[in-house]
């Protein structure tokens, strides 16, 4: 990051600072450890505060709630007055987490769409990312990937994500941690750059020599306790230390350190017009609806897919490995109302059914864990979570539907299908999809539920087991214990595998084809074919909107508040 060029007039980036107003915050984690303890705290506009302290003493926590990420268990924290989290700040946290796969000016055009007032013009947002990538001194890197950029340009595009926004305040978790000592300070030097506009920036920090460069230096002791915020060369003197490295060993004796006279008494001066303070209106800009999100993410996802050639091949590549497998399995001929295969029809079936689950769910498995980090960045600027999903299924479901046809037509045309009608391929492809879109909201439900692709990779044979146990096939459902019973209802792979058996035509296949084993298989099976498969097309609907209303469930849970 050496030799960064900067612009003249940084102000480019930012709109009029916005004062922050923390009173009494407290936080307490899960079995009631104490995260933050009575912490008060003003920051100006204007203002470069670093926030430092042990290990674990609360320095992310206390960020993450005067940015409003948090809600904090008591005491309240006031963005201009307004309760937490205000829409015009901005919020960087310690990963680069950013997508990685297009290049930088491309990714920042995506992002200013999210974060941009309804209606921005191509042209404007264009102009927005040029100004943002000079300010950041990005410019020469715009059409570079972003997983080429280094560590130190890395860095700055996660802030230049941010201050498309022009946010009235900016908030960086450990935005040095890293970094080399020339490339840390040169950011810090553009971090007060910034801050001189009027801003106030606030940063975590294991770094003294990023304190120095700051107007405020805030000082939490073990269990989130506030024992000094004020002047950066203040604080040596205060707990009887040489430098500010020196304080870190002081607070291992926290109890000696109350709360000090400076404490939340921060007193460096910024000068800062009263007009720059006042200029933004309260009420926030509209951000874009829920159609121009959708569309927006759908059409990122797909340049995103298009860029990563390596998983669009396993995307395209697994299910014709699978169908040469089934065309090996299979033989011609099974379905021969002159000659019959029972055993083999229902097991052709099945695994039909199953080979159509197994493309959805592995399709959605993976799409949420690997990038949640960026999600909760974007759900906090303003992203929908309903777009989100919607998006992962208007990105997913033409592929299945493309290798869900594949599938049947060369099945049918090799002979390991019966002969059928237009209408009755029609439905079994309508089935198959079904069943598709069905196992593609599972996936992306438990996908939203994990934490990593390693946990989601473990789900799997857990997803695919009773998929095969519990569907009807190797075990008809009415000789299943009744707990088998009970659980086969709840299961997608049942009701597409009954919809295939009765538009395939097995009851009467059975009964009228001569084979001896087909009145016992007809018998155990009972009445399993006999639903009509429009009955079985409403189960396997039901089933996809609920999987897909949970996953938006469980992805409000985790991915916290979404700023006003």
């Amino acid at each position: 990051m050496a030799g960064v060029p900067m612009v003249d007039d940084p102000r480019a980036a930012l709109r009029p600072g916005l004062p922050i107003e923390a009173t009494g915050l407290g936080q307490v984690a899960r079995g009631g450890r104490r995260l933050l303890d009575d912490v008060s705290l003003t920051v100006r506009p204007g203002e470069l505060v670093a926030i430092i302290g042990a290990s674990g003493a609360g320095k992310t926590t206390l960020l993450e709630t005067l940015a409003g990420v948090r809600r904090p268990t008591s005491g309240a924290v006031r963005h201009d007055g307004r309760p937490a989290p205000d829409a015009a700040i901005g919020y960087v946290p310690q990963d680069d987490i950013i997508h990685q796969e297009l290049p930088l000016a491309r990714t920042l055009r995506y992002a200013a769409r999210l974060r941009l007032p309804a209606g921005t013009s191509g042209a404007a947002v264009a102009e927005r990312v040029a100004e943002v990538l000079a300010v950041l001194g990005l410019t020469g890197r715009g059409d570079t990937r972003v997983g080429s950029l280094s560590g130190g340009e890395r860095k700055r595009a996660g802030i230049a994500v941010e201050l498309l926004a022009r946010p009235r305040a900016l908030f960086l978790d450990e935005p040095t941690s890293g970094l080399d000592p020339a490339t840390a300070a040169e950011l810090l030097t553009l971090l007060r750059a910034l801050a001189a506009d009027g801003v106030p920036v606030v940063l975590t920090t294991h770094n003294p020599a990023d304190v120095d460069r700051c107007d405020t230096v805030v000082v939490l002791a073990p269990g989130g306790r506030l024992v000094f915020a004020g002047p950066p060369a203040d604080a040596p003197a205060h707990f009887g230390a040489d430098d500010v490295a020196g304080v870190y060993g002081r607070l291992t004796d926290a109890p000696a350190w109350p709360p000090s006279a400076t404490a939340g008494d921060n007193t460096g001066e910024t000068a800062v017009a009263a007009d720059k303070v006042d200029a933004f209106p309260a009420v926030p800009p509209k951000i874009s609806g829920w159609l121009s999100q959708t569309a927006l993410l759908s059409r990122r996802n797909l340049e995103i897919l298009g860029a990563n050639r390596l998983t669009l091949a396993i995307l395209i590549g697994s299910p014709l490995v699978i169908l040469a497998m089934f065309l090996m399995l299979f033989r011609a001929g099974a379905f021969d109302p002159a000659r019959p295969d029972p055993a083999t029809t229902v097991m052709i079936l099945f695994w039909i059914a199953f080979g159509v689950f197994f493309f959805g769910l592995t399709y959605g498995l993976l799409q949420i864990c690997a990038e949640l980090p960026i999600l909760r960045r974007e759900v906090f600027a303003g992203l929908r979570l309903g777009p989100y999903l919607a998006a992962k299924v208007a990105l997913l479901l033409p592929p299945l539907a493309a290798v869900d046809l594949l599938l049947l037509a060369a099945l049918r045309g090799l002979d390991r299908l019966p002969p059928l009608a237009a209408g009755d391929f029609a439905a079994i492809y309508l089935t198959a999809l079904l069943a598709s879109a069905c196992a593609l909201a599972l996936g992306l439900l438990c996908s939203a539920s994990v934490s990593d692709v390693a946990q989601a990779s473990l789900l799997l044979p857990m997803l695919c087991f009773p998929q095969v146990l519990f569907v009807g096939a190797i075990l008809p459902v009415p000789v299943m214990a009744p707990v088998g019973r009970a659980l086969s209802y709840a299961m997608s792979n049942r009701w597409s595998f009954e919809a295939l058996g009765h538009t395939a035509g097995l009851e009467a296949l059975w009964r009228d084809g001569g084979s001896p084993l087909g009145p016992p298989l007809l018998a155990n099976y009972g009445d399993s074919f006999a639903r009509e498969p429009w009955q079985n097309w409403l189960i396997l609907g039901g089933m996809t909107l609920f999987f897909l209303a949970a996953a938006v469930l469980v992805l409000r849970r985790r991915c916290g508040r979404r700023r006003g």
